[in-house]
């Protein structure tokens, strides 16, 4: 008996259209304005505060503002800001009560700092000969401020002022005590009782106070406990203090990477016959800055604003010397014009570092996650 066998043929399913790629603008306000009621509502909010604020300040700091002029007169019968203030007393804001003719020193200073702070966002130049020049640079710019050699006119501390001051305070503060807060680190993580001691202590003493304090004790109460005759200078006891704060808050921070590493890695280390100083320089250290990156700039970018408290024991920042400038009665009445050209000042420094911080961040994240 014959049997048929038959194939039933499949039926072909329809094709599916492809999900639709949706990017741009509108993707992004709807992800992140419109995405509930909440956050729709307090879109509208914030839409509406800005629609009746924005013109009123546009007017006042570009339509009715005053540009240039050096009659004060003008500024206060304008409707508008008076950015002319900031060309008037720009001297003073910048370099404070530095030798007005010497004032090209000053920018000089300015410029190799700056310059300096550039070529070391570039990873090709990372090494320790990179650190060298640093000391070398800062070394010249003390030169250059304090004059005395080559021809340049002696120019004491107690004429330093405004922007040179300010980054050459951060920069001292940040190189000298970067190395220290690893040192701090590590010592408080030895196994030796006394250096593990002495620099708990250390740490805790010194975090346990404002900074305000230790600026004070290095002003006011150190002089006291030195011999009769023997003085040191007002700006280098700032500069330790600073560094000494400094340090101690990133030697924290840098315990924390090293206390993230793995044990494995110090017993792979130990495994290949790694004495401690090339176990910790060439696997756990490195290991360690890494992890800590975010939280080593926010309190680099912390250092740079605490450069303002030493406007307190008579050291003139751009801050102080900006306050200093608007004593003057003809212009103390466009404060808020010069006091916005300093938070212009900051933020640009300070978003400049966290950005640039975020980009390294990326950039050493690069094929560790798959």
């Amino acid at each position: 008996m014959d049997t048929a066998i038959s194939f039933a043929t499949p039926k072909s399913t329809p094709r599916r259209v492809p999900p639709t790629l949706e990017s741009g603008v509108l993707l992004w306000l709807r992800e992140n304005l419109f995405s509930s009621i909440y956050n729709t509502v307090l879109t509208g909010l914030a839409m509406w505060a800005l629609f009746l604020t924005i013109p009123d300040f546009i007017a006042w700091a570009f339509v009715d503002a005053v540009w240039r002029t050096d009659d004060p007169q003008t500024c206060r019968d304008a409707a508008g800001a008076c950015w002319a203030v900031i060309g008037e007393k720009h001297r003073v804001m910048l370099f404070g009560t530095f030798p007005y003719d010497e004032h090209w020193r000053g920018v000089l200073a300015i410029v190799l700092i700056v310059g300096m702070a550039i070529l070391s966002a570039f990873r090709r130049f990372w090494s320790y000969l990179l650190f060298v020049v640093w000391l070398g640079v800062t070394a010249a710019v003390l030169v250059l401020l304090l004059g005395g050699v080559f021809g340049l006119t002696p120019t004491g501390t107690h004429k330093w002022g405004g922007l040179p001051l300010t980054l050459l305070m951060f920069v001292g503060t940040v190189v000298g005590g970067m190395p220290l807060a690893v040192f701090l680190a590590l010592g408080r993580r030895s196994r030796l009782p006394a250096i593990k001691a002495i620099c708990v202590g250390f740490i805790e003493i010194v975090r346990g106070v404002p900074l305000i304090t230790v600026l004070f004790m290095a002003s006011l109460m150190f002089p006291l406990f030195m011999p009769e005759g023997v003085t040191i200078d007002k700006f280098l006891r700032a500069q330790i203090g600073m560094i000494l704060f400094f340090a101690a808050y990133a030697a924290e921070i840098v315990r924390g990477g090293l206390q993230a590493i793995p044990r494995g890695q110090y017993e792979a280390a130990d495994t290949i016959g790694f004495s401690y100083w090339q176990k910790t320089n060439r696997i756990i250290l490195p290991q360690a800055l890494r992890i800590v990156l975010p939280a080593l700039m926010n309190d680099i970018i912390r250092a740079f604003k605490n450069t303002t408290f030493v406007s307190i024991i008579g050291l003139f920042d751009v801050l102080g010397a900006t306050a200093t400038a608007l004593e003057d009665p003809l212009w103390v009445l466009f404060a808020l014009e010069a006091y916005t050209f300093i938070f212009v000042f900051y933020f640009v420094f300070c978003f400049s570092m966290s950005k640039y911080s975020e980009h390294i961040e990326r950039d050493l994240k690069k094929g560790r996650n798959l």
